[in-house]
């Protein structure tokens, strides 16, 4: 039974001992491929938004055996977490189902949807952890913290302070951290909504940089954090770290397992189990208050692939069936700002992760490897989101949709050297923090094609 999280740290120093070399095969390869052929686990290539209620409650049960099966390793101590199936139930049923963040006026309540939910899905806008050059953090926030639409924030993280390279694990990662802090509470300030909840400290790289944003000026306890799991299936003592200093501090956690599609779990169905099977035991090893939903493709990382977006899809409904918990979906497409492909690749995210129960994070456009993100494909992606609940459409519908949107875009994955777009401040006027008329008359272009192709209910 575990009853706190020293329970946790103790089964990562007394587990079973096993070699790096040996876990990826032995405990992530072999048995998920044994659990996808038991559970006749399969996926039609060309399909996108998942409606099988059977399939998504068969993935649940297989993601709960491997979780059991293989349990969590410790890259430190080279020893497995293991929980039993008992354990990991207790874990589902005790999983939030609703979370305040933030605080007052701007607060707002996450919720756990359900498949074809009703309730619009929160807008978490930003583009996490995107690597961002200081001079454009502030401007580049605020053009997502100004959004009537959004209703939480996050941010990328800082690659420099005064203009010396901040490296991982040093004071300078103390500086940077509490600047980004800083800068993220100055720009909710001056949009006047200085109680909004955020996903932060996105700039710490190690649990150091976390340990220096746990203070109510900087991280509160309505804001949240990461405790980020690895491919496939691990953690290390740092993620320990994090999930140590929320106990006490109060900040929400957020775990996070970038599940490969394609990788060691192979293609869609086994990576789906293994991103199951990781929120499970993230219940504990990264005492998660809620998850964030990112699967990436192997050779095209953005989210907006066929395979990641089935992914997401049949976990976000497993989820909603069997154990509901708050699932937040990040959108990080191939293409960046001033792009049409952009507006429709973050389009045809955002419809799939509404229907499939998820809430929606981003932008982290151009793979999430440069700062050419701005707000309005924040709003983008909130108005897409309202429209589907407005509209009621069904699974089906929206599979029609996606479709008719992937035509439009898919030719970006095989395109040499990606879509990547423009900086922030080649989109944005920085005086004004709007979007320059360029990109906000292709905006308006792709909203009135979105209306013709079906999704009629935009505004």
């Amino acid at each position: 039974m575990i009853f706190t999280y020293l329970d946790v740290l103790d089964r990562a120093k007394s587990g079973p001992q096993v070699k790096k070399s040996d876990w990826d095969l032995d405990h992530v390869v072999l048995p998920t491929k044994r659990i996808v052929r038991k559970y006749n686990l399969q996926w039609d290539k060309h399909s996108v938004v998942p409606d099988d209620p059977d399939l998504a409650d068969r993935v649940f049960q297989a993601a709960l055996e491997l979780a059991t099966e293989t349990g969590v390793y410790n890259i430190n101590t080279e020893r497995v977490i293991y929980f039993s199936r008992e354990e990991l139930q207790q874990g589902l049923d005790r999983a939030p189902r609703t979370l305040v963040m933030g605080e007052g006026k701007d607060s707002c309540t996450l919720f756990a949807r359900g498949i074809c939910d009703p309730r619009p899905p929160l807008m978490w806008a930003g583009n996490p952890g995107v690597p961002t050059p200081e001079e454009l953090f502030l401007p580049m926030v605020q053009s997502w913290m100004q959004e009537p639409i959004v209703d939480l924030i996050t941010c990328g993280s800082v690659t420099t302070i005064d203009g010396r390279p901040v490296e991982t694990g040093t004071p300078s990662e103390v500086f940077v951290v509490r600047r980004e802090l800083r800068m993220l509470r100055e720009g909710l300030r001056r949009v006047g909504r200085p109680g909004m909840g955020m996903l932060a400290a996105q700039s710490a790289v190690s649990s150091l940089g976390d340990l220096a944003a746990a203070h109510p000026d900087y991280l509160r306890p309505v804001d949240s954090h990461l405790v980020a799991m690895f491919n496939e299936l691990m953690i290390d003592q740092d993620n320990m770290n994090r999930a140590a200093n929320s106990v006490e501090v109060g900040m929400r956690n957020a775990s996070l397992a970038t599940v490969m599609v394609g990788g060691l779990a192979g293609d869609g169905p086994g990576a789906a189990v293994v991103q199951a099977a990781s929120f499970m035991l993230a219940n504990y090893v990264c005492l998660a208050d809620y998850h964030l939903l990112h699967p990436i493709h192997i050779r095209h990382v953005a989210t907006s692939t066929r395979g990641v977006m089935w992914v997401q899809g049949i976990v976000e409904q497993a989820f909603a069936r069997n154990a509901p918990c708050i699932i937040v979906s990040d959108i990080y497409p191939k293409s960046g700002a001033g792009t049409r492909e952009l507006l429709y690749e973050v389009a045809a995210n955002a419809i799939a992760i509404t229907l499939s129960g998820g809430h929606l994070e981003g932008v982290g456009a151009a793979d999430g490897a440069v700062p050419n993100s701005s707000g309005l494909e924040a709003r983008w992606m909130g108005e897409i989101g309202h429209a589907v609940v407005r509209q009621n459409l069904s699974l089906n519908q929206g599979e029609e949709l996606v479709q008719a949107l992937l035509q439009r875009y898919e030719h970006v994955f095989s395109q040499q050297g990606g879509n990547p777009g423009q900086r922030f401040d080649q989109v944005y006027d920085l005086s004004t923090l709007r979007p320059k008329a360029e990109w906000e008359a292709l905006y308006q272009s792709v909203k009135d094609e979105l209306k013709q192709l079906g999704l009629s209910s935009l505004v």
